[in-house]
């Protein structure tokens, strides 16, 4: 068993890497291999072709690989906290509650002058506000209700009323800015410049290093909140500290990327299968590094069909989800 799991993570940490150049190489313009090892190096490469490689494809590729370990690695913590194959990272009202920040930012930039970098930035916080804001009143009503199932419907409830107010607000909004809303919502990962790197690689570290903190406590809680409180477990200290590295991962991609579906999802059920195993300590780094691979595949994908990237992460993820509710049928 300890040789099939090393070699598993051989071959998937070689085809990140593999994956990783290749999203280098692709794009408008096919870059050869040897001008990226070049432009990565410093040595013989065109100054165009460096800056495009440099500036553009390696910050979308370390986005990608952000992004994708941080989606999937959320979802796996929801999915063992709430034990419903069906939860994502998205499940208590993240997603809505950055749509509605971004929503609300956007009906009220113009009108406060906000343009170029300081609006994007903009945009960013509102989507981080919006979703850390729904998590506050999940996590404080969940401090005072023990059932987690109670938690995850209250949430989706919260969710749809969310929802409903975004709706409300794209009905109201002029063309110009429901334009710019329905874009983000199909998610990018092209958009995040240099100074928003700078935040949002610390804060999904952040959010893994509490992720892996919890890695005893997710097995115990794979058996249930009581045994788990049998064992010594203080199950509401744990849920917190999920909530809190779901909001950190999850919360920040979206804020920067917008909501990008199904990787969160689906993702721990694929690496499960090909792991064969539920222990996370090494089902997360696994989920990680599967996560990440995959993402970097729905961005070539989306480079060479000029597709959105929360286009090509559905018609990759519903296949699965089909595949888990006829599963558990």
């Amino acid at each position: 068993m300890v040789s099939r799991r090393l070699i598993l993570f051989v071959v998937a940490g070689l085809l990140l890497l593999l994956l990783f150049v290749a999203d280098l190489v692709v794009g408008n313009t096919d870059i050869p291999v040897a001008d990226v090892w070049g432009a990565l190096t410093g040595g013989a490469c065109p100054d165009v072709t460096a800056r495009i490689i440099i500036d553009i494809r390696l910050m979308k590729a370390v986005v990608a690989v952000a992004a994708g370990a941080a989606l999937s690695v959320s979802g796996l913590q929801m999915q063992t906290l709430f034990r419903n194959p069906l939860a994502g990272p998205y499940v208590l009202g993240i997603s809505s509650g950055a749509s509605l920040g971004v929503a609300l930012f956007i009906l009220g930039a113009p009108l406060l002058g906000l343009t170029g970098s300081l609006a994007s930035m903009g945009v960013a916080g509102a989507a981080w506000a919006g979703s850390a804001a729904v998590l506050l009143v999940i996590a404080a009503v969940g401090h005072r209700i023990k059932d987690i199932m109670v938690i995850l419907i209250l949430g989706m409830m919260f969710s749809s009323g969310v929802g409903a107010v975004v709706q409300i607000l794209q009905y109201l909004s002029k063309e110009d800015a429901l334009k710019s809303f329905v874009v983000w919502t199909m998610g990018s990962l092209g958009e995040v410049t240099g100074s928003q790197l700078v935040v949002l690689l610390p804060a999904v570290a952040v959010g893994l290093l509490a992720a892996v903190a919890c890695v005893k406590p997710l097995n115990l809680l794979l058996l249930g909140e009581e045994y788990a409180v049998t064992m010594g477990l203080r199950v509401r200290r744990t849920r917190a500290l999920l909530l809190l590295s779901t909001t950190l991962l999850a919360g920040t991609v979206t804020a920067f990327c917008g909501p990008i579906g199904f990787i969160g999802l689906a993702m721990p059920h694929v690496t499960r299968m090909l792991l064969a195993d539920a222990d996370h300590r090494f089902l997360l780094p696994a989920v990680m590094i599967t996560g990440a691979a995959v993402m970097l595949v729905c961005d070539i994908i989306s480079k060479m069909l000029l597709l959105p990237i929360n286009a090509i992460t559905a018609l990759l993820g519903i296949p699965i989800v089909v595949w888990v509710v006829l599963r558990n049928q």
